[in-house]
């Protein structure tokens, strides 16, 4: 009899971290953004496209991000009730009118 006493590990996975790009609609809370994400689908009955979109809370450590600014967010652990997203970068910083 043979033991296999050798454990072979398969590499672990890095998990793909969901990502979504959106405008920051409110930034009012405090380590808070309300993120507003829009997505284009074809009707399933007439095949038009329409604009689908939601808001999601996204996290801001150092409340640096502000209303009109377009950013990246990641999904992460529930930061709070309605909060479950971090914002991982600034994409365009928004136009000053």
């Amino acid at each position: 009899m043979t033991q296999a006493t050798e454990t072979t590990q398969a590499p672990a996975k890095k998990p793909i971290l969901q990502t979504l790009t959106g405008r920051i609609v409110s930034d009012k809370m405090d380590k808070t953004v309300t993120v507003l994400v829009e997505r284009r689908v074809k009707h399933p009955l007439y095949g038009k496209v329409v604009t689908r979109s939601r808001k999601y809370h996204a996290h801001d450590e150092n409340n640096e991000f502000k209303q009109g600014d377009l950013v990246e967010i990641e999904a992460c652990r529930k930061l709070a009730k309605t909060k479950a997203y971090r914002v991982t970068r600034l994409i365009e910083k928004a136009k000053l009118a």
